[in-house]
């Protein structure tokens, strides 16, 4: 039993899943280069913008005939942009697994009263998409930020289905393999796998996308920021950097540094193998203890950014106080900040792993997870 401070501290404690850590040696003096006090829709802020489009595309191997928007409000913003403009033309299916999937469940059914198929997961566990219909419009998260488990691929999607798969991959995007011909939809947010500053949202639309916003319009009123098309035409400008409202410029030279250093460090491949390297450093570290285990059920659905761990130890009993204390401590010690699990899941740590985190960083942060697990195991023997 770990009674003893370790002797190593991560170098940057911060494992928040969003806000996430900014790149490795980030510093203010990098965005110099933004254009502040100038219109966004001034030929720099416009070139600004477009080159941020066209790294995104870069990236993450977005096919040529795929659009890509900057969108206002976020991750959040650009799936509810997806869900107002473009359902309600064909049955639909929501999928959830965690608070964020249940949050879009909530706004299809109750919000634009359509009647559809529900289905859920617990935390910890996902869909099994071999029962899910296709042929409706089909709305889910790649990666359960709240509760550590992603879909592991795509291959139960089918190459010829007749409803739309409208994807929130906000801490996916980046940090995992995506089959994009099975996709129409796609949304995130920068601040998450590379560390951008909130507030702004990514919307990728296939072609088939597109031909629905074109074909169909919904039978609810649109507010201005939700409007993708123009007299039944898609509104091409979005798609090249003419933003529906004002972008903060610094926020968007913060993300073109972020896609930069991706680039330097071996582009999509190689931001996938610092959350997967971050990721395993967790994984085997848990391996064969008795008292911490990851949430996700099935190794092969466990996230790779937002990882989640559950105590186990028989002792406890308040699982939800244990945990919070113990993330305090890591807090008051300086070496986790933020690491507790979201609110609406159960009782635990989520530590994130993205690819902005370092991968010493976490390999330090573990001995101090059985630290102040085993102090409060202490603190709970005392009171007893």
């Amino acid at each position: 039993m770990a009674t003893t401070a370790p002797a190593t501290r991560p170098a940057n404690p911060r494992f928040s899943s969003g806000p996430c850590a900014k790149i490795p040696g980030f510093s203010l003096d990098m965005l110099a280069d933004a254009p502040l006090g100038r219109s966004h829709r001034a030929a720099v802020g416009k070139a600004k913008l477009k080159e941020a489009i066209d790294l995104t595309r870069d990236i993450l191997g977005v096919p040529a005939d795929y659009r890509i928007g900057i969108v206002p409000a976020s991750d959040t913003g650009a799936v509810e942009m997806a869900l107002w403009s473009l359902l309600g033309a064909r049955p639909v299916e929501m999928l959830a697994w965690e608070s964020f999937g249940e949050g879009w469940v909530t706004d299809v059914v109750k919000q634009l009263k359509l009647d559809a198929t529900v289905k859920k997961a617990a935390y910890g566990e996902i869909v099994d998409f071999k029962t899910v219909d296709f042929d409706k419009d089909v709305v889910f998260t790649w990666n359960g930020t709240t509760s550590g488990v992603r879909l592991p691929n795509a291959d139960a999607i089918p190459a010829n289905r007749a409803g739309l798969t409208i994807c929130d991959a906000t801490s996916a995007a980046f940090a995992m393999d995506m089959d994009w011909a099975k996709l129409d939809v796609v949304t995130f947010s920068w601040q998450k796998v590379l560390g951008g500053e909130g507030g702004h949202g990514v919307l990728i639309l296939s072609p088939r996308a597109v031909e629905r916003l074109e074909t169909y319009t919904p039978a609810w009123p649109l507010p201005k920021i939700f409007r993708l098309t123009s007299k039944g035409k898609i509104s091409e400008g979005i798609f090249v950097g003419e933003t529906i409202n004002t972008p903060s410029m610094l926020c968007v030279e913060d993300y073109l540094v972020a896609l930069k250093w991706a680039k330097t460090i071996g582009g999509l491949k190689g931001l996938i193998a610092r959350s997967e390297g971050n990721a395993n450093v967790i994984a085997d570290f848990i391996a064969g203890k008795d008292w911490i285990a990851n949430l996700a059920v099935d190794p092969a659905t466990a996230s790779c950014t937002s990882v989640c761990l559950k105590f186990t130890d028989p002792r406890i009993t308040d699982g939800a106080a244990f945990a919070k204390n113990v993330a305090k401590r890591l807090e008051k010690e300086g070496v986790a900040l933020d690491a507790g699990a979201y609110r609406d899941a159960p009782p635990g740590l989520r530590i994130w792993c993205g690819a902005t985190v370092e991968t010493s960083d976490v390999q330090a942060l573990m001995p101090w997870v059985e630290y102040a697990f085993n102090a409060e195991i202490a603190a709970l023997s005392q009171a007893a």
